[in-house]
C-alpha cells in the first residue's frame, strides 16, 4: 500500500535523474531527450492533476482550505495530499528553471562549472539558485536580459 511518506519520497526520487543529467552530462543527448523536453513536466502533471482530483473530487484534502486567505492556504498544505500537490508544483517548476538555466548558459557560452552552483541551489532553494544564476550571468558580463533570439 502507498502511504503518504513513500509517495514523497517516490517524488522526489522521480526527479534525481533530471538534476543528475542536468549537473553531470548537461548536453547529453539523454538530457536533450528527457530533462530538455516535455517529458518531466508532463509526467509530473500527471502526478499533479491526480493529486488535485483527489483533492476536489474524493475528499483528499481538508475542508477549510482554499486559495483566498493565508489561513486558507495552511489549511490546504495540513492535508497530506496537499504536501504532494505543492511539493509536485515545486518540483515540476525548479526542474524548469534549472533546465533553462543549463540551456541559457550554454547559449551565452558560459563555462558548465560556473552554474554547477546555481543548479545545486535551484535544486535545493528554487528561486535563491536563479537570483545565483542571474549574478553570474551579471558578473560574467552576460547582462541580465532574459529574451532569446528567435531563429529567422
Amino acid at each position: 500500500m502507498m502511504t503518504w511518506e513513500i509517495a514523497y519520497l517516490a517524488l522526489n526520487a522521480s526527479v534525481v535523474p533530471a538534476w543528475a543529467l542536468l549537473l553531470l552530462l548537461p548536453r547529453a543527448g539523454l538530457t536533450k531527450a528527457t530533462v530538455h523536453s516535455g517529458l518531466y513536466p508532463i509526467a509530473l502533471g500527471f502526478i499533479y492533476i491526480a493529486s488535485a482530483c483527489a483533492a476536489i473530487f474524493f475528499g483528499q484534502a481538508s475542508p477549510q482550505g482554499h486559495l483566498t486567505s493565508l489561513g486558507g492556504v495552511t489549511a490546504l498544505f495540513s492535508h497530506p495530499n496537499g504536501i504532494i500537490l505543492g511539493w509536485t508544483h515545486y518540483l515540476v517548476f525548479d526542474l524548469f528553471v534549472g533546465a533553462w538555466i543549463a540551456r541559457d548558459a550554454f547559449r551565452l557560452g558560459l563555462p558548465h562549472l560556473t552554474i554547477i552552483p546555481a543548479l545545486l541551489l535551484v535544486f535545493l532553494f528554487g528561486p535563491v539558485g536563479l537570483l545565483c544564476y542571474l549574478l553570474v550571468r551579471l558578473v560574467l558580463g552576460k547582462g541580465l536580459g532574459m529574451t532569446e533570439n528567435a531563429a529567422r
